[in-house]
């Protein structure tokens, strides 16, 4: 836990108590105690823009355009939902506090001087705040119909607040069509990488990073530019270090289905999407675990609604060192964390694709039981 004091401050002068901060999270596998877990109510199929469209394959794009600002159909609902109850209740079982945020009707447009824009959902905290020791930060996302997503979340984060959290806010991007490179093609896999944001302004989703106590990883995507990396690390400060991670995948998407940290010393790897040999150096010295090939996903509709690749098989919650939940589907992945040393919980979220991920992406872990540590020389 972190004790918050203004420096040179005594207690009795600032007019309260030294606060523990309820927010404490260093890396991706100390003790969890307190998650927030997204929400489903009012989710809507984004509005059309090309850094949505730019993700998906062109047919399913051109059905997204003619479907957006519409609610999800409750054949997508209804199975999602129910995995996710027991995906919540299996937390608070394990003794793990759950918090949720507010429930927001989507559909409902806004918009800044330059645009206008129906919402999303609040489905995945993952991308929208970034957990960093006592400190939750806002993050400045690149979809536009996310603009406002964190709003749900302001009680809880006021809450927080309250108690001790450090709460901050990237600066709020103005996505404009500057933001976006014009005419944008996804490279073929013989063609050198590209992506659709341009340097205009700094723009990341938290979901593009994992946290190793004083180091955190990241990969440029069509979320994050180098802007956005630049001001975290910035932000940051010295006593922090930001390694890029290089990702092969022609669609970059956030870090959670490319590389996932599991413990100390251990780091599951996407092999159609990672060069081991081009990993960051101070990686040597890890096992470097590569994931056996997803199960397929038999479910005609699921397939054509998912938001996320087959790697979603990737997606899991350590709970500790040990402890890891995974995607019950996915037998080939409990396998190989059970053969690796790990004690796998298996658990159903198969249908929380449509929504933009699965277990890790669903939740933002805001306190783990343990301190800030360097785990490379």
């Amino acid at each position: 836990m972190t004790v918050v004091r203004r420096p040179g401050i005594p207690a009795r002068e600032t007019g309260h108590e030294d606060l523990v901060s309820p927010v404490n999270s260093h890396n991706e596998w100390d003790p969890l105690e307190e998650v927030v877990v997204g929400r489903l109510d009012g989710s809507t199929i984004p509005s059309s823009h090309p850094v949505v469209a730019c993700n998906i394959p062109p047919w399913a794009a051109r059905l997204q355009g003619l479907a957006a600002g519409f609610e999800y159909p409750r054949r997508l609902i209804e199975p999602a939902q129910q995995e996710l109850d027991q995906f919540i209740t299996l937390l608070r079982s394990l003794g793990v506090t759950v918090t949720r945020p507010d429930a927001v009707d989507h559909k409902q447009r806004f918009s800044t001087p330059d645009w206008s824009s129906r919402g999303f959902c609040n489905s995945c905290p993952r991308d929208a705040m970034l957990v960093v020791g006592d400190e939750i930060i806002e993050t400045p996302m690149a979809w536009p119909s996310r603009y406002f997503e964190t709003h749900s979340y302001r009680e809880l984060l006021k809450d927080y607040f309250r108690r001790g959290a450090r709460w901050t806010s990237a600066p709020k991007p103005q996505l404009t069509d500057a933001l976006y490179e014009k005419d944008f093609r996804p490279p073929e896999g013989d063609e050198p990488m590209r992506y659709i944001l341009t340097e205009f302004e700094p723009v990341f989703d938290a979901a593009d990073f994992v946290r190793a106590g004083r180091d955190l990883f990241v990969t440029r995507s069509n979320v994050t530019n180098q802007m956005g990396i630049e001001w975290l690390r910035r932000h940051l400060g010295p006593g922090y270090r930001i390694h890029e991670i290089e990702s092969r995948c022609r669609t970059p998407m956030h870090i959670d289905t490319t590389f996932v940290l599991l413990a100390p010393g251990k780091v599951l790897v996407n092999p159609e999407y990672i060069d081991v040999d081009r990993l960051p150096d101070v990686l040597r010295s890890w096992d470097v675990l590569v994931a056996p090939e997803p199960d397929p996903i038999d479910e005609r509709l699921l397939k054509m609604t998912s938001m996320c690749g087959k790697w979603l098989s990737m997606n899991v919650l350590m709970l500790d060192e040990k402890r890891v939940i995974a995607e019950r589907h996915h037998t080939g992945m409990l396998r190989a964390l059970e053969e690796w040393g790990f004690e796998p919980i298996p658990c159903d979220l198969l249908h929380y694709a449509p929504f933009g991920g699965s277990f890790h992406c669903a939740t933002l872990d805001v306190r783990r039981r343990g301190t800030l540590e360097s785990y490379f020389d």
